[in-house]
C-alpha cells in the first residue's frame, strides 16, 4: 500500500470491510545538526480521501461516478435502485439529487473510490428501522441493504432545497454516506415522543419512523420572507436525527473570493 494513504476509520461484517483513507503529501526537509545533516521527512494532509471495500465473496452498491479502480475478481454492473419506468426513476432522480441507477461490484477483492474533500460515514443498518438520507449523501452499501425513494407528499417538502424525495436504506449490513464535516462533528438526536426544529441544510439522515414536515421556520410568506431563515425540518414522534451543526454553508461573497 501507498505510504501517502493513512486509514482513519474502518468498520466490518462478514464478508465486507469499509475502511476511509485520509491523503498525504511527503515533504523531505534536510535538517543540519552538529552532528551532520539529516533528512526529516513530514506529512501534510491534503484534505482529500477516499474508501476502500475489501469483499469476500460479497457485494456493494457504489455512487455512479465515485469508483477509482479495483483488484481481484471482481464483477461490476449497473443496477436500478427503483423500481419503475425509466421516466419515474429519472424523475425521482432529479428530485433527490441521485441517480436512479447505482453500480455494483460482486466477488472477492478491493474496490477503491475517488479522491474528494467530502468526509465519510461508515455505519451498520440493524433491520429495526429504515433512514431517510439528506439528498446527494449516499455514497455506498452493502448488497443487502435496499436503496428506494421516499416520497414526501407536502407541497413544503416539494418546495424545499431536499426535494421533494429522498434515498432510502432497509434491511441489514453497511453502507457509506458522504458528509460536509467530520464523523465526530456529527449531532445524534434521541426523540422520545418529542419535536425537533432543524435548519434543513443541517440534516444529514433521520430513522424514517419519524414524523416529518418541511416548512417555513415561520408561518405566512411576509413573515417568512422577514424572518431570513429558509425552510426547516420538523420532526416529532421516535427515532434518531442526525445533523451536522458545525457545518457552515457557503455564502455569495465568500465564494466570490475563491
Amino acid at each position: 500500500m501507498s505510504s501517502h494513504r493513512f486509514k482513519t476509520s474502518e468498520q466490518a461484517v462478514p464478508g465486507l470491510k469499509a475502511e476511509v483513507y485520509e491523503i498525504a503529501t511527503l515533504q523531505r526537509v534536510i535538517q543540519n545538526h552538529a552532528s551532520g545533516a539529516e533528512i526529516a521527512e513530514h506529512y501534510h494532509a491534503t484534505g482529500q480521501r477516499q474508501v476502500r471495500f475489501t469483499l469476500e465473496n460479497a457485494g456493494i452498491l457504489l455512487e455512479p461516478g465515485a469508483f477509482l479502480y479495483s483488484h481481484g475478481r471482481i464483477v461490476s454492473a449497473v443496477r436500478q435502485h427503483e423500481k419503475g419506468g425509466m421516466l419515474t426513476r429519472a424523475l425521482r432522480g432529479n428530485a433527490t439529487g441521485e441517480s436512479a441507477f447505482a453500480t455494483s461490484f460482486d466477488g472477492t477483492g478491493d474496490v477503491w473510490t475517488e479522491l474528494t474533500r467530502q468526509h465519510f460515514v461508515i455505519a451498520e443498518l440493524d433491520g429495526q428501522d429504515d433512514l431517510l438520507l439528506d439528498d446527494r449523501a449516499f455514497y455506498a452499501c452493502q448488497n443487502t441493504v435496499q436503496l428506494t425513494t421516499h416520497m414526501h407528499r407536502g407541497v413544503s417538502g416539494v418546495l424545499s432545497g431536499n426535494g421533494f424525495a429522498q434515498p432510502r436504506l432497509s434491511g441489514r449490513g453497511l453502507f457509506v454516506v458522504e458528509s460536509p464535516v467530520a464523523a465526530e462533528e456529527i449531532e445524534v438526536v434521541e426523540l422520545r415522543g418529542e419535536e425537533l426544529v432543524l435548519d434543513g441544510d443541517l440534516m444529514l439522515m433521520y430513522s424514517a419512523s419519524l414524523q416529518v414536515q418541511l416548512r417555513p421556520l415561520v408561518r405566512g410568506l411576509r413573515s417568512a420572507m422577514r424572518s431570513g431563515e429558509g425552510l426547516v425540518y420538523v420532526l416529532s414522534g421516535h427515532g434518531q436525527v442526525f445533523f451536522t451543526p458545525t457545518h457552515r454553508k457557503a455564502s455569495i461573497a465568500s465564494v466570490g473570493e475563491l
